[in-house]
């Protein structure tokens, strides 16, 4: 069944908070329902509106896969403790990495994370909490590519015609499904959520598992994981709409202390997007891209080269993997 769009300029935030919050009771009922927090956007607003609807009848995850942003889980927890919202931190990190390893193919390596995360790691919590329902945040963008074939994004399900019920054993709400991301924020927005919550710079499902090129181990993830807390830290006042770093598998040439050495290459992306159906490379001052290239490859020794992306949306595409 095709899903009709919501466009943000005739979203009325505070009638479909309404009618969502109305939906989630109706299908939740009584019972139990739980939730992963990523602390990305959709992931975020999806929980807030959760909790408006259910309060204690859903219980929050957050999911460390070993594969987020420096910091992450600590800082999530945090902010969410701040809304009154308690979020619990579960390490499945080994799992991850062992469903990962020896895999290169970007289609299998997600469908490894979304096999891990739905029928392992959430298949278990269900069991354990009781709950019957999944709440998560998938949006129009994330159905649009994969019914596309583009990517197969880790949350979409019916629209491949996999029933969760049969598969997980849980069935899966998805209140933000006819939104796109300003859509999202905007209901952020009258959730009351913080700016620096629903304005956030996107980031992807399969987190730096999507900006790993090749096998992803925990090492590289660790070395992209640098590469990412430099660049936000240099772009977070740039008016983009996403911004990311991203590990090459293949190696190059570079030289340390006179000497040839086969390094790393850490490719920067930053994006001018409205809902990330298309997308712009940001035209960034090269005094900009000249400091990040510096700071990476000087506190990370194993990367030699730092290339900055100009090709658009399509043939690009946002994310690497």
């Amino acid at each position: 069944m095709k899903i009709k769009e919501i466009k943000a300029k005739n979203l009325n935030a505070k009638r479909f908070i309404e009618e969502k919050v109305e939906d989630i009771r109706e299908a939740v009922g009584s019972g139990i329902a739980i939730n992963a927090l990523s602390g990305g956007v959709d992931s975020s607003v999806v929980t807030a509106l959760g909790h408006r609807a259910l309060g204690k009848q859903l219980k929050s995850y957050f999911i460390n896969n070993g594969i987020m942003r420096e910091g992450e889980p600590e800082k999530v927890k945090a902010a969410f403790k701040k809304l009154g919202i308690h979020v619990e931190v579960l390490d499945a990190s080994r799992e991850f990495f062992a469903a990962l390893k020896g895999i290169t193919d970007p289609e299998e390596k997600r469908e490894a994370i979304t096999q891990t995360f739905y029928k392992k790691v959430f298949g278990r919590l269900v069991v354990k909490s009781g709950a019957r329902y999944l709440l998560q945040g998938t949006i129009l963008t994330d159905v649009d590519e994969t019914v596309a074939g583009i990517k197969r994004q880790h949350n979409v399900f019916e629209q491949l015609g996999i029933d969760p019920q049969k598969a997980f054993g849980y069935k899966i709400l998805e209140p933000l499904i006819e939104l796109r991301k300003d859509g999202v924020r905007k209901v952020g927005a009258g959730l009351g959520l913080p700016k620096s919550m629903f304005d956030r710079i996107p980031f992807p499902g399969p987190a730096l598992a999507a900006r790993v090129i090749g096998e992803v181990t925990p090492e590289r993830i660790a070395l992209v994981r640098k590469a990412t807390a430099i660049t936000e830290a240099a772009l977070t006042n740039v008016k983009a709409f996403q911004y990311m770093a991203i590990l090459h598998e293949d190696r190059v040439t570079g030289t340390r202390g006179n000497r040839r050495v086969f390094g790393n290459q850490i490719e920067i992306r930053c994006w001018d997007s409205l809902d990330a159906r298309t997308a712009k490379p940001t035209r960034l001052k090269f005094d900009i891209l000249e400091r990040i290239a510096a700071k990476i490859t000087k506190e990370i020794p194993e990367v030699v080269s730092v290339t900055y992306n100009i090709t658009a949306k399509p043939t690009s595409t946002i994310e690497a993997v």
